[in-house]
């Protein structure tokens, strides 16, 4: 009998060889080894720690909890494990380019080539459904000359013209939209350096961590290769962009013209996003492939990129951003929100991913 079992219960270099026979299999290494269990504890044949993921939108929650579980379990003299799912954000942190924004760990863009993909609303349900998952978010509205975050939020144009501009919470994320300072009707005529210089005073000058670190700022960009995008992968570092198309055959030639534009400005593309994907009949379920099908899926497979899933046609979907409630706070358990939920978590492990190999120079 080794010393530290039997009746005394297991020893913690036993749990910890047990631990390390885990591996996660994004980043190639065991559980132990990347710093995973925290705060081990072990009281004759109790055990219990924290299990630390690297985002609380990982897809493999349930199944890391199984599976260091079990391997506790396996060994001789344990009687019981307590595992407690935690999870500790990795920042993007690029040796060199532009200064990060203070107070936020990942910007996360999404973009698209062209306008009435839906970009906006992905944007906004994809940020609710990183803070559902437990994740600290942001929103950042960066068209300027043509914002309309604050409708989708339920937020009246020009609500903050005349206290200043702030992050406001809503359904869990904190939202800036220049929106909030513009009365209805009234538009911003703006040229090429005033742009830039509002996308710099939006990043560096608002208060985004007044009250902790944001894990992830998502970005609404406007549509094109034009200003914007130029101006934000000027002046902050993003960990990756996503970018939306729609199935028809010509989303190839959309999506290879934005995933060049971000390429050539030195930022990572995580993947690609088809909104609108089919309309499935709330009556009968039958699916229909309104605009076609696959030309997400083909633009991903011919660019080399991740294909981060199909966001069908609903009319509930317009019906929330236009009330003011996106569908992923108002439909939780419906099935698009379910798929806006799955997209931030592959959009989540992607960014951890990088984060980690950035970290540890590995990859």
């Amino acid at each position: 009998m080794e010393q530290g079992e039997g009746k005394q219960g297991p020893s913690e270099e036993a749990i910890l060889a047990a631990l390390r026979t885990v591996e996660d299999p994004d980043l190639r290494q065991d559980v132990v080894s990347l710093g995973m269990i925290r705060d081990l504890q072990v009281s004759g044949g109790k055990v219990a720690f924290r299990f630390v993921l690297t985002t609380p939108a990982c897809p493999m929650r349930s199944e890391f909890q199984r599976r260091v579980e079990e391997a506790v379990r396996a060994v001789p003299g344990v009687e019981s494990v307590e595992v407690k799912m935690d999870a500790d954000v990795r920042a993007h942190s690029p040796l060199s380019g532009p200064r990060p924004v203070e107070g936020v760990r990942n910007i996360i863009a999404v973009a698209s080539n062209k306008g009435g993909v839906g970009k906006s609303t992905v944007a906004v349900n994809l940020a609710i459904a990183l803070a559902k998952h437990g994740a600290r978010v942001g929103l950042l509205d960066a068209d300027l000359t043509g914002p309309n975050i604050p409708t989708m939020v339920g937020l009246e144009q020009g609500y903050q013209a005349d206290t200043g501009l702030v992050p406001v919470t809503c359904y869990g994320v904190k939202v800036v939209s220049i929106g909030f300072l513009l009365r209805p009707g009234l538009p911003v005529i703006w040229r090429g350096p005033l742009i830039g210089s509002g996308i710099r005073q939006l990043l560096h000058e608002l208060p985004w961590a007044a009250d902790g670190d944001l894990d992830y700022l998502i970005i609404d960009l406007p549509p094109g290769t034009s200003d914007a995008p130029l101006s934000m992968a000027q002046e902050a570092p993003i960990a990756g962009v996503v970018i939306v198309t729609t199935p028809q055959s010509v989303s190839l030639e959309d999506a290879a013209k934005a995933v060049t534009m971000f390429e050539k400005l030195d930022v990572p593309v995580f993947g690609i996003i088809e909104n609108m994907s089919y309309f499935l009949c709330p009556h009968c379920g039958e699916r229909t492939e309104v605009f076609g099908h696959g030309g997400g899926r083909e633009a991903a497979q011919k660019l080399g990129l991740d294909f981060l899933g199909e966001i069908p046609l609903d009319v509930q979907v317009r019906a929330s951003g236009d009330e003011g409630v996106p569908i992923v706070e108002r439909e939780p358990d419906s099935p698009v929100a379910q798929v806006f939920m799955l997209i931030a978590e592959r959009i989540a492990a992607r960014t951890s991913v990088q984060g980690f190999f950035e970290e540890t120079g590995a990859g």
